[in-house]
């Protein structure tokens, strides 16, 4: 069995994005030249997610105002574990509803998706360096 590891690294301009890698796996896929296996992608930060679907603008901005619904970032002072000093509680609440990781499966060299899926990057406290791993094992 084959297995390719590696990072991409992301650093937002905003405190909340998404952002469509779906091309960086796809080229990850290419390099690990597996044909038939799996491919985890995962955010390797508790304030962000990876999740799976489609890349369609109005739906983006439907999750952001839903998660803002459900977990507000503002009062900071609503949430216990900023009392720590820190103001990131609803981050770590969007990332535990939004998911750590996807598998997908790779078929005949590429991801197997279903009709419009994508693989989405949701970063809930950004403006700094964070990364997703990348794990592709198969033949």
């Amino acid at each position: 069995m084959k297995s390719l590891t590696e990072y991409i690294w992301l650093n937002t301009k905003t405190k909340r994005a998404y952002i469509n890698i779906t091309p960086q796996v796809e080229e990850l896929v290419r390099k690990s030249g597996i044909k038939e296996g799996l491919c985890l992608v995962n955010s390797m930060h508790i304030t962000s997610s990876v999740f799976i679907n489609d890349n369609e603008g109005g739906l983006i901005q439907d999750y952001d105002d839903w998660l803002e619904t459900l977990a507000p970032h503002e009062p900071v002072s609503r949430y216990r574990h900023n009392r720590t000093g820190e103001d990131n509680a609803d981050a770590h609440l969007k990332r535990q509803i939004m998911g750590r990781e996807v598998v997908v499966a790779i078929t005949n060299g590429n991801l197997d998706f279903g009709t419009w899926e994508q693989i989405f990057y949701g970063e809930f406290d950004g403006q700094r360096k964070k990364r997703v791993l990348v794990k592709i094992i198969g033949e």
